[in-house]
């Protein structure tokens, strides 16, 4: 993934599609999993980007 987004906004094209919305469901929480994010910038500026968009829905209650 991070490979991937490597000069692009989006996995797909260069608009916000059905791809991004896929691949955000799991890998928003993958630390969940034992998985850390951290090193890699280009996934977390994508996740934050997916999350930013209009009508954007969260799929899991996020901690208060």
């Amino acid at each position: 993934m991070e490979a991937h987004l490597e000069g692009r906004q989006f996995f797909v094209g260069k608009r916000y599609s059905i791809a991004d919305i896929a691949l955000y469901a799991y890998t928003h929480v993958a630390h969940e999993g034992g998985h850390d994010l951290a090193p890699y910038p280009r996934v977390n500026a994508w996740l934050k980007r997916v999350a930013s968009q209009r009508r954007y829905v969260p799929l899991t209650a996020r901690p208060a």
